[in-house]
């Protein structure tokens, strides 16, 4: 099987896909890899869509809202930060906005005048870090240690993000045809193209009055106009209990002027490396 992922090797996002698929190339953006599965390139696509410091990745949230691609699996992983440079002679720091902000505490304690550089990846920080001696990264401690006997790095310090429990939930995509409903999570986007008191709740007691956990909803703009959202919710059922079809009932009924995407049920892996 091969799985697309954000690149290049040694991101996090390819560590995960690595439990995934033995053959794993590379996109630069999170729509990219829901484009090249929807678009039958792809057989599976991994992609970050939750961290428990810095929360959800809007950019993740919006390209599956959009894409024809279903959700078959879950991959829990956790971040452990290095800070990686040629020398503790550094001016800027380089890093995911994502990871920049989990070790945020740390890189204003320690290096409070160094300058911030948001990249594509954590992978490209470190890439940065090689190619110029004024650049630290932070990335996988591993990444030290270049794959194709470039520039060394130092470890300057290891476990720098700012809480210990720090993980990232990935979400394993594939073609629509191939959604499934055996799993205990389910993850939909309900569009109800409505604004009005009592919507969000009512949009809420679909699940509640079933006793269905809802482990994550978050709105999000849908483009359109000002002030219109969208809803992605998490909850832990399968899409083959009746209780689930009841709800999912109730919640298109509610977005009968919108849209409601099932993107199927699946199950958890923690993976850990």
């Amino acid at each position: 099987m091969q799985a697309v992922t954000l690149g290049p090797t040694g991101t996090y996002s390819h560590r995960a896909a690595r439990s995934v698929a033995e053959d794993v190339t590379f996109r630069e953006s999170v729509t990219a890899i829901v484009e090249a599965v929807a678009d039958g390139e792809a057989e599976r696509g991994v992609v970050p869509v939750e961290n428990s410091i810095e929360g959800s990745v809007s950019e993740s949230l919006d390209a599956l809202s959009r894409g024809e691609v279903a959700v078959v699996r879950e991959v829990v992983t956790p971040i452990r930060h290095g800070l990686l440079a040629q020398s503790d002679e550094f001016s800027v720091v380089a890093s995911h906005s994502q990871a920049l902000a989990q070790c945020r505490d740390f890189l204003e304690r320690e290096y409070p005048d160094v300058d911030h550089e948001a990249v594509a990846s954590t992978a490209r920080g470190v890439e940065r870090a090689r190619e110029d001696p004024t650049v630290a990264g932070i990335g996988h401690p591993a990444t030290a240690e270049p794959d194709d006997g470039g520039v060394a790095l130092e470890l300057l310090a290891e476990d720098i993000q700012d809480r210990s429990s720090n993980a990232t939930r990935f979400l394993v995509i594939a073609p629509a045809s191939e959604r499934t409903d055996a799993g205990g999570k389910t993850s939909i986007v309900v569009y109800p193209s409505a604004n009005y008191p009592g919507l969000l709740l009512e949009l809420l007691s679909a699940f509640a009055d079933r006793d269905i956990n809802l482990t994550r909803i978050e709105s999000r703009p849908s483009g359109d106009r000002l002030g219109d959202y969208l809803f992605h919710v998490d909850f832990e059922a399968g899409l083959y209990e009746e209780r689930t079809r009841a709800a999912l009932a109730d919640v298109e009924e509610l977005a009968s002027n919108g849209w409601v995407r099932v993107l199927g049920s699946y199950d958890t892996e923690h993976v850990v490396e």
